[in-house]
């Protein structure tokens, strides 16, 4: 089994910056989380409607978490969409097979 160290990497989240410990594998994704979330949090101080880097952070941390989940759903149906589709496919399969079937008796 390979040894993960993490290592101290350094992300910049409005003007702030942070240390923050991570694998060296997820180091990328860790620096494309922090540009995700800088942007939504300037986004949200820049339309001047909310105040204060505490409320700026709950309101981009109430909006990436109502994207999630709004993917998360769209996800679920289209996966109920393809397992519908796919039953239907089956079922027309083993018509036809049965009926092929009928042909040679």
């Amino acid at each position: 089994m390979t040894e993960r160290r993490a290592e101290a990497v350094s992300v910049t989240i409005l003007d702030k910056e942070y240390l923050v410990s991570c694998p060296p594998d997820e180091r990328d994704a860790l620096l494309a989380s922090a540009r995700y979330l800088d942007q939504k949090m300037r986004e949200i101080r820049d339309s001047g409607k909310v105040i204060g880097a505490d409320r700026i952070a709950v309101m981009a941390a109430l909006n990436i978490a109502h994207e999630l989940l709004a993917r998360d759903s769209e996800q679920s149906q289209m996966s109920e969409t393809l397992a519908q589709r796919l039953r239907r496919l089956q079922e027309k399969i083993e018509g036809a097979l049965f009926q092929s079937q009928q042909l040679e008796f």
